[in-house]
Parts: structure tokens; C-alpha cells; sequence
């Protein structure tokens, strides 16, 4: 079992904070599972205009690959503008559209505001569903109040719903093995 982690950002360091417990509870309480964290500042991005995928740079061609390859998806993003960052959307549109269908995903995002959890509805979760994803229902969403001064996740209640999103996304993997029979091989496609 092959699960992503992908920090959708070039900068900043909340989102790693945040996916940080999900690893571990996965890591803990799953046996024969591959996680592989996937953080956007570490890859020479390149835009995507179209050209297969095979015209693009190494870093990309391995970013594409390994999220293709992928059996599900926490992805962790912050909020900038009122949007999704456009690093996370360029990923978005570098995999083919068949990559992600039926696979499970976990939201997992920081905004500056109590307000920009709406971004998760009205940005993130439409490209989802257009990947036909199995997206989980507990996103989780933490603000600035949620941090210490030095960007260290201090809130319980928070690192608690990190870890019932973890659960549930586990369960939906399960559902995702269920469904892969539906899943299109986009080599074929």
C-alpha cells in the first residue's frame, strides 16, 4: 500500500507540522504501508502546458509518477488569497485524470482566517471530485491560533481530529480496494 503525502506549498512550514501526525498514526497502526511524502519546495516545478508528461524535467516526471502510482492522497495546503496555491493546482494539472479515481484522499489545510475553511469546499474539493476521488467528510482546518509563535501545532483538538481523519482515511483505503476493479489503467487509456 502506496500513500502520498503531499505538501502543496513551496513555503512555510504549518503544513508539514500538520501532516506530521498523520504519519505517524499511520505509520503506527497500518503494517505493509509505503508513505511517501511528497513536499513541493523539494522538486524543480515546472509549469504544465500540455506536453505529455515525458517532455517534462526529471523532478517532474518523478512528482507525476509517484502520485499516479499512489493508492491515496493526504494532501495539506495552505491558503493564500482565498485559494489553493498555485504550485498545488500545476500538480493538479500535470497527472492524467484518470490517476486518482476511486483512490482515497484526506484534506488537511491552514488559512489565516476562521473563514478560509471554505477554500477546502469551494476550491479544493471540485478538483477532487473531478478526479472522481473518494474524498474523506473530516477535513481538517487550523488557523494561526492553532500554533505557537515559533509554527509548532499546539492544539489538541486539532492533533485529535488529525488523527480521526487518519482513521477514517484508512477505512476508506479499504473501500478503495473494493472499487480498484473500476479503476482505469491510464497506461491503457
Amino acid at each position: 500500500m502506496n500513500i502520498v503525502l503531499l505538501n502543496g506549498t513551496l513555503t512555510g512550514t504549518k503544513t508539514e507540522r500538520m501532516l506530521s501526525p498523520v504519519e505517524t498514526y499511520l505509520k503506527e497502526n497500518v503494517s505493509g504501508i509505503t508513505i511517501n511524502n511528497i513536499n513541493l519546495k523539494h522538486y524543480n516545478l515546472q509549469f504544465v502546458d500540455g506536453r505529455p508528461p515525458e517532455e517534462y524535467n526529471d523532478d517532474m516526471k518523478e512528482l507525476i509518477s509517484s502520485i499516479e502510482r499512489a493508492d491515496g492522497y493526504v494532501i495539506a495546503t495552505p491558503v493564500f488569497q482565498g485559494g489553493i496555491p498555485g504550485a498545488l493546482k500545476n500538480v493538479f494539472d500535470a497527472i492524467s485524470p484518470l490517476a486518482m479515481r476511486y483512490k482515497p484522499v484526506s484534506i488537511i489545510a491552514v488559512g489565516g482566517t476562521l473563514q478560509h475553511h471554505l477554500v477546502i469546499e469551494n476550491q479544493l474539493k471540485p478538483v477532487l471530485d473531478y478526479f472522481r476521488c473518494l474524498i474523506t467528510p473530516n477535513y481538517v482546518y487550523a488557523h494561526p491560533g492553532h500554533f505557537t509563535e515559533d509554527k509548532q501545532l499546539e492544539n489538541e483538538e486539532v492533533k485529535n481530529r488529525l488523527i480521526e481523519m487518519s482513521q477514517i482515511f484508512l477505512r476508506y483505503l479499504e473501500m478503495g480496494r473494493d472499487l480498484s476493479p473500476y479503476r482505469v489503467d491510464i497506461k491503457k487509456a
